[in-house]
């Protein structure tokens, strides 16, 4: 039985906020379009550090986001040094080796996003792989912390942990597409090509479409389809009356940060893309993700422990006389 490290799953929590954070300063950077007010990679201004940075709103936002970045890597090396060193499982071990190399490549992507002048293509994979990274973390976390390396409670509860643990599941999916989404929208200039909210052009569906209007108007709907799949979620969770705080707790959670998400997103439009609801629009994005992410480790880990307690009392029923007698 693997040991817990207190320290690890801190480390790896603390981690998780570090990258949210990262993910934030990369929104304030999109927002202010400050991709290319540093100019060169990786050095900035042709040093590590360029003086007086900070009193350039867009200078301070992009060597910001650079700093930030360069803090996440090192912790990251940290933490895959720490757990090679402590962890007994390969698996975490060998998620922690895939994070670091993860956030190499991220590094890589934002360097030549700025060394080939904002492309659609990279711009939208640097977006998708900060997510990945994300993910990643998250599960590092997860998988070191107390209630999953001492097994939990083991609560008989029964199928119907299963339909949570597939329903977040695709939930996780769908919010990690929607991000998409809105990075291919943001990086195509897409955010206003539906002027109005919560209706499209005075009416519920567009009266044309182009690209632009096509994927914005995508994108609302995907944010239906992903505030419907997490209250589905939400309520399939109170149903089962589940004595496990954890999922209670994160859906309920999940729940909250989806009526931020779309508040934030009528914001956006409704205020012309002002840097500030724009900004929390990403964060609470990748915030959405991280917290379904949650939901969905532990609801299967979950499902998990309930087969391993059902397992060994399925195999002692043939042993007993009178219950062979009764099924004779």
């Amino acid at each position: 039985m693997p040991q817990f490290h207190r320290g690890i799953h801190l480390f790896a929590a603390f981690l998780v906020g570090a990258v949210l954070l990262l993910i934030t300063a990369g929104g304030l950077v999109k927002s202010l379009e400050a991709g290319l007010s540093v100019p060169d990679w990786p050095l900035s201004y042709g040093s590590l550090n360029p003086p007086r940075w900070w009193q350039i709103e867009t200078v301070r936002s992009e060597h910001g986001h650079r700093l930030i970045a360069g803090t996440v890597a090192l912790l990251t090396i940290a933490l895959a040094v720490w757990v090679g060193r402590r962890e007994e499982r390969r698996w975490v071990r060998r998620l922690a080796y895939l994070a670091v190399a993860t956030v190499l490549a991220q590094a890589l992507l934002g360097g030549l996003t700025v060394l080939f002048f904002l492309p659609t293509a990279i711009s939208v994979s640097h977006a998708a792989v900060a997510q990945i990274f994300l993910c990643l973390i998250v599960t590092i976390a997860v998988a070191t912390s107390r209630w999953w390396v001492e097994g939990g409670a083991a609560v008989d509860v029964s199928d119907g942990i299963r339909r949570v643990a597939h329903l977040a599941t695709v939930t996780t999916g769908l919010i990690y597409c929607q991000i998409l989404l809105g990075a291919v929208m943001r990086h195509t200039g897409a955010g206003l090509a539906i002027p109005d909210f919560p209706l499209a052009f005075g009416g519920l569906i567009p009266p044309r479409f182009d690209f632009a209007i096509g994927i914005h108007f995508a994108h609302r709907l995907g944010a239906l389809l992903v505030a419907t799949m997490i209250f589905w979620t939400f309520g399939r969770v109170l149903r089962l009356a589940l004595k496990e705080r954890r999922l209670v707790t994160s859906s309920g959670i999940l729940t909250l940060l989806v009526l931020i998400q779309g508040t934030l997103g009528g914001f956006v439009v409704l205020t012309s893309k002002a840097v500030l609801p724009n900004t929390l629009h990403v964060g609470t994005g990748g915030a959405l993700l991280a917290v379904s992410l949650i939901l969905t480790l532990s609801s299967w880990h979950l499902d998990w422990l309930a087969r391993k307690v059902r397992e060994p009392q399925a195999a002692e029923i043939p042993s007993h006389p009178q219950l062979q007698r009764a099924t004779s």
